[in-house]
């Protein structure tokens, strides 16, 4: 066949967000329609068909599947990246706790997350490096997800060693919604979003999203959430030649019930649900605009976007009570205030050299923030006593990568990548500059019996904290991961995608977290390798199956004679879904999940237990547009840990060093939400 046939397909591939492009097999057969009847054939739920991606652990889940899952909270939105855990330490008004492939990656280390172009972790954060807080989304404008585990991209950056996600918002959605739930401890909601042709010679679509929510949860002392969301979008175009202006905003307050000591609740002094600081809890705020577009055609393809976020955080604290002061106590706040602008563009080509196809691609990301003031202070009941310190910082970054993706063979292709970073840190009128190269190669074999082989290697990295980076004994500013993956994506059995995965990675200093400062500090460094099996299989038109699981071990590579186990790394990962549409009038599903045991210190002799968790949902569709939804959330009541840590904290009465013990913040009981929603 033809090379302007071949081209045709690597575009239509690369149109499609195309993690992977390729050419004719060697009967005739274009790949390209091969992946489309696939992609069919899965509900449109996921777009992971033989022949879309560069690594095995690399996929896209759509609205539709988005959609008919119940969740808690929104950032379990990232539970769909397989193997990945959400799980929460403190209100629901904090960036969620994550944990991936060995990783607890606290609040977003370590796993880079973008809403369309914008970044959502935030550096030299006031609470911890990477924090990835994402409240601010309206679940039913999430159009898709795309995902990819490991460091083999060169488009992606910081904070993305152990994967990235990029959660795209719909342009347009197929009918306007408004929605009203409700459920147990005050839990209400309610959403309206729609979207509308402009009326007018300049064309285009109009989208718009309001969100208000409350919440006092089960514990003793009420959360009192109170959120405000609200989205507006402009965009005109189509998806060859097209852009988007997005406004966004976003508010959260909240009262928290920390982690305790799991003795204050053995020897009676609280509750399971109790606290030991009722004034702990937090106040949040962002806005931002941003804008993209993207231009196809003649063999090219130009993407370019431009944000700019304002944000604010104040958080206050006290994991350790009366242990660094038995008087007034040790809660503490941790405040900023941020601004943070950005601007990518990138250049995709095809071109042929020495009679073999390839698609060239050259992007920049460049990243500015500006963070004044950031403070840690002591406080009592949220009045603050003492400024521990307060810094102005200013981080600046620019991120240049190329990569080419040469089609060999009809079933053999690889992409190599090359990606530079260079950065400038700024406290207090203080500076210093890094910068650092990462290549990237990956091996594409097949498909052969619808099967497809994947060799992976990838270096990366994360940047530090500023104020680290500029501290007497200076972290590393930008600390550098190692990669590899052999994977294998299969559609061998009709209905069923199935993709495994054995990867390793090495971090040359492991980010742990300090239970006295509610902060993390760099250590050691480690390796994790692990495997991964992600199913997901069509049993009928109406009925999907998903089944994930995944082991890890993570060790330090620096023998030390505290030991060599990294606190809180994960082990195992379970999860399973059932999904049901269309059954008469009735739809739902069901998922279980299941993470284990945990390393709390370094010697391994004190774990966490495991914990697993069953969600349901239940739907009726009164008429056409009008349906009721019952979702249950820990089905089965289990009495677990959302997350455990392990460290020394003071009660009244207790010796001033203190004792050490571990810290869990419960899951919530069972509890239903029930939700009345009308289509418009």
């Amino acid at each position: 066949m033809g090379i302007k046939r071949n081209m045709a397909a690597i575009m239509a591939l690369a149109v499609r967000g195309g993690a992977a492009l390729a050419a004719d097999d060697a009967d005739g057969t274009d790949v390209a329609a091969a992946a489309a009847m696939s992609r069919v054939t899965v509900l449109a739920h996921y777009d992971n068909a033989v022949g879309t991606s560069d690594a095995a652990s690399q996929g896209t889940v759509t609205s539709n599947l988005i959609a008919s899952r119940a969740a808690l909270r929104t950032g379990e939105l990232l539970e769909f990246v397989p193997g990945m855990i959400v799980t929460q330490h403190s209100g629901d008004g904090k960036a969620n706790q994550y944990f991936l492939r060995g990783f607890n990656l606290d609040h977003g280390t370590d796993f880079a997350t973008y809403v369309d172009a914008m970044p959502v972790n935030l550096r030299s954060n006031a609470h911890g490096q990477g924090y990835s807080d994402l409240n601010f989304l309206i679940p039913e404008l999430v159009q898709r997800i795309d995902y990819k585990k490991g460091g083999y991209f060169a488009d992606e950056g910081d904070f993305a060693a152990a994967g990235a996600a990029h959660i795209r918002l719909a342009d347009r959605l197929p009918e306007g919604t408004a929605s009203l739930t409700v459920g147990r401890y005050g839990y209400r909601r309610a959403l309206l979003a729609d979207s509308f042709a402009v009326p007018s010679a300049a064309g285009g679509t109009i989208l718009y999203g309001m969100e208000l929510g409350r919440n006092d949860g089960p514990w003793q002392t009420p959360e009192q959430v109170r959120k405000y969301n609200a989205v507006l979008r402009y965009s005109h175009g189509d998806a060859q030649d097209g852009y988007s202006v997005t406004a966004m905003a976003y508010r959260n307050r909240w009262n928290a019930t920390d982690q305790v000591p799991q003795r204050a609740v053995r020897d009676g002094l609280i509750g399971r649900f109790g606290t030991l600081d009722a004034s702990d809890g937090g106040d949040t705020a962002r806005t931002s605009v941003s804008w993209d577009m993207h231009r196809r055609g003649d063999g090219r393809i130009t993407e370019a976007s431009a944000y700019l976020v304002r944000s604010s955080l104040d958080l206050y604290s006290n994991f350790t009570y009366l242990l660094a002061d038995p008087v007034d106590g040790d809660q503490f706040q941790q405040s900023e205030r941020r601004t943070m602008g950005g601007f990518n563009a990138s250049q995709t080509w095809l071109d042929k050299i020495g009679g073999v196809d390839m698609r060239n691609k050259v992007g920049l990301q460049t990243r500015y923030d500006h963070v004044s003031p950031i403070g840690l202070y002591a406080t009592r009941e949220r009045e603050k006593l003492a400024t521990v310190r307060e810094d102005r910082i200013k981080e600046a970054s620019a991120g240049l990568y190329l990569e080419n993706t040469s089609y060999w063979l009809p079933a053999f292709r690889t992409v190599a990548g090359l990606r530079y970073d260079a950065y400038r840190f700024d406290v207090n009128g203080r500076d210093v500059s890094a910068n650092k190269a990462s290549p990237k190669l990956s091996l594409i074999f097949g498909p052969w019996a619808g099967t497809e082989y994947f060799i992976n290697y990838g270096a990366g990295f994360h940047s530090n904290d500023a104020r680290g980076v500029l501290a007497p004994a200076a972290a590393t500013p930008l600390v550098g991961t190692r990669g590899a993956e052999l994977g294998m994506r299969s559609e061998l059995v009709r209905g069923l995608q199935s993709s495994l995965s054995l990867w390793t990675l090495d971090i040359d200093s492991e980010l742990v977290f300090v239970g006295d400062s509610g902060d993390t500090e760099a250590s050691r460094p480690s390796r994790r390798s692990g495997i991964e099996w992600s199913n997901h299989y069509i049993a009928a038109p109406w009925l999907l199956f998903d089944l994930d699981l995944s082991a890890s071990r993570a060790r330090y590579r620096r023998d030390d004679p505290a030991g060599n186990h990294v606190p809180g790394s994960l082990d195992k990962v379970a999860s399973f879904g059932v999904t049901f549409k269309d059954l008469g009038r009735w739809f739902g599903g069901a998922e279980l999940r299941y993470f284990g045991p945990r390393p709390l210190i370094e010697d391994d002799s004190v774990r966490s237990a495991s914990t697993a968790l069953a969600y349901g949902r239940i739907g009726y569709k009164l008429n056409r547009r009008t349906k009721l939804t019952l979702d249950g959330f820990n089905l089965f009541n289990r009495r677990a840990s959302d997350i455990d840590y392990y460290y020394a904290s003071r009660l009244p009465g207790e010796p001033a060093e203190g004792v050490d013990d571990v810290h869990s913040h419960p899951v919530e009981p069972r509890t239903w939400r029930l939700t009345l929603s009308h289509s418009f």
